[in-house]
């Protein structure tokens, strides 16, 4: 993963406003389209289960994102995996692939579970389809190791994503299409951890770990804290 072009805070700020916009104006769209037809014929069911779907598709992506992309508290905050995998469930409730997650439940730091499900979007990209993404924690201490496959054809891993990993020199500032493939390698960036795709016929695996020790810069205090999180009454 080479070095990430420059985005200041603001415009960072200003690109991600506009994804979550993007994200949150179709099923927002469908339930004021319902609520129309429903004044037009009051009781109407299938006006009903739109509204009641699109509602509910609205409130996962919201809830999916104010972790994801949401400050969470403060800069040393930590999140409950478990909270992240259930928006995650959430949100891939009203995609095509299914989700499938194993390992660990622990606090951890913000950042690692937002590059988490971060990486969630990005596989679910690369399956646009469906089947399967898969979320593997390997190890959250010392230092955290996860593995997330999209499963399915055909495999199109984002080209913003792709370009941004590869060796290539970014001349295209980044904009609203690519701010959250950008804003996912700035999150491993900032946690010292490397990003790696490998590609086979019908999975894309997403491999994050340490950086290697004559490449690697210092891990920040984040990606050192992890603790078990309490069990599920």
């Amino acid at each position: 993963m080479t070095d990430l072009p420059y985005v200041s805070a603001p415009d960072l700020a200003a690109l991600l406003a506009s994804k979550l916009c993007h994200d949150i104006i179709s099923p927002v769209g469908a339930v004021q389209s319902g609520l129309e037809l429903l004044e037009e014929m009051p009781g109407d069911e299938e006006s009903m289960a739109l509204v009641r779907n699109s509602t509910k598709s609205a409130v996962a992506k919201l809830q999916f994102a104010r972790i994801a992309y949401g400050a969470s508290g403060s800069s040393a905050a930590q999140i409950d995996l478990g909270d992240a995998r259930q928006v995650a469930e959430g949100l891939m409730g009203f995609e095509r692939a299914t989700l499938s997650w194993t390992g660990e439940r622990a606090y951890v730091a913000k950042n690692i579970a937002k590059l988490i499900l971060n990486l969630v979007v990005i596989a679910n990209a690369s399956v646009p389809r469906g089947r399967e993404v898969r979320v593997d924690i390997t190890q959250l201490t010392p230092e955290p190791k996860f593995t997330l496959q999209a499963i399915g054809t055909p495999l199109r891993v984002p080209a913003k994503f792709r370009a941004l990993l590869s060796d290539e020199v970014q001349t295209e500032p980044v904009d609203a299409h690519g701010v959250q493939p950008y804003y996912t390698l700035l999150l491993a960036q900032e946690l010292g951890l490397s990003v790696a795709l490998e590609l086979s016929d019908d999975t894309a695996t997403f491999t994050v770990g340490p950086k290697q020790a004559d490449a690697a810069m210092p891990a920040t205090p984040e990606a050192e804290l992890a603790q078990p999180a309490e069990a599920e009454a």
